[in-house]
């Protein structure tokens, strides 16, 4: 079929999501037949999303926080510690916030990606790599006499986790001055997302924004001793994702049982955090919205890598958010699939993922 009557019925659509089929054969001249065509192509093509001529959300999604390179060493045989262990390296941009934006990118999604970088050449090849994705880096803050960030993981044989070294300060120059003067990058946005990385007053102030100006704000946790930089007062935030060891820091009480985790994610809500993603591991996660809680099992998949995995969780959430910002349950069930996808390969950001691979998955239902 010739592109230019797709082109045109993608402008009537623009501007009447809500019209039928019928309508547009008569529109344009064509049979009801050929309109269903274009229809079905632009659906796999993701310039239509779902029924009704869903249009993709075209305001940004804002992600701000650490940006960095990360070194992987993978072990070839079991890891000793305390003498020289036989590796492979490899070399890939990351960065929670990062690795986040260009999952998005890789969705489709425009990005608005806000971080620092040093005045290094790791910096410009970062920021040039990430602007070949399509994402968007004005606002970035660069900071003379200072080498980029880097994150250094040793990984075991089979792909877990042995040891991260994280090499982030740069990112607590992102101070509050900073964030006011980027409101340009962030007015009209779908939705904010930041990481921990951030200073506390940093993250005060985001909160503040969301709230006084209803932009839908995600907060992704990064570690266990950062919880501390979250801010007491939680009004403003959409949405909460954080792990068991990062629920723990923030918790009172033992977490030993499934009902510990959900209560303490409840508490959460009490900060004024209006939902909550507990991230459990092989197990999951927990997805908590409202009163109500809903635990959902992950694909099972062979692992080639863990990193980068929960960024590609947290990037099927607000990819999803996006579209459809009340149901949550469906959002955890697409950033599983993304989830999974990175695990079974060795780059932090999977290349293969689409927004195609995310269409067709069902909503899940409580058990």
């Amino acid at each position: 079929m010739s592109d230019a009557p797709r082109e045109q019925l993608l402008q009537l659509i623009q501007h009447n999501p809500y019209v039928t089929q019928q309508a547009l054969a008569e529109a344009l001249g064509l049979s009801r037949s050929a309109v269903a065509g274009h229809v079905a192509a632009l659906t796999r093509e993701g310039r239509l999303l779902g029924r009704a001529y869903v249009l993709p959300q075209r305001r940004p999604l804002v992600c701000i926080g650490g940006a960095n390179i990360d070194r992987k060493l993978s072990s070839i045989a079991p890891v000793q510690p305390g003498t020289s262990n036989p590796a492979t390296q490899t070399e890939s941009w990351g960065g929670v916030a990062r690795n986040i934006a260009e999952n998005l990118a890789r969705l489709g999604a425009p990005v608005q990606l806000l971080t620092a970088v040093g005045d290094d050449a790791t910096g410009a090849a970062l920021l040039d790599h990430a602007e070949g994705l399509g994402m968007h880096t004005q606002g970035t803050l660069h900071v003379s006499g200072s080498v980029s960030g880097s994150y250094t993981a040793v990984l075991a044989p089979d792909g877990e986790l042995v040891l991260a070294l994280a090499h982030m300060g740069l990112v607590d120059q992102l101070t509050p001055d900073w964030l006011a003067q980027t409101r340009a990058q962030r007015n009209g946005a779908a939705l904010w997302l930041a990481d921990l990385n951030l200073p506390a007053d940093t993250l005060a102030a985001l909160c503040d924004d969301a709230l006084q100006h209803s932009t839908p704000l995600v907060l992704v946790a990064v570690s266990a001793p950062k919880m501390a930089r979250l801010p007491a007062t939680l009004q403003g935030v959409r949405l909460l994702i954080l792990n068991q060891d990062e629920l723990a820091a923030l918790s009172d009480r033992p977490l030993r049982t499934r009902a510990d985790l959900s209560a303490a994610c409840l508490a959460l809500r009490q900060r004024g955090v209006q939902d909550v993603v507990l991230t459990l591991g092989i197990d999951g996660l927990l997805c908590t919205q409202g009163d109500t809680t809903l635990h959902l099992t992950p694909p099972a998949v062979t692992v080639r890598d863990v990193t980068g995995a929960g960024d590609a969780l947290t990037a099927g959430v607000c990819w999803s958010l996006v579209q459809a910002p009340d149901d949550l349950a469906l959002a955890c069930r697409r950033g599983q699939h993304l989830a999974a996808l990175t695990l079974q390969s060795e780059a932090s950001v999977s290349p293969d993922i689409h927004a195609r691979t995310l269409l067709d998955l069902p909503a899940p239902t409580a058990p």
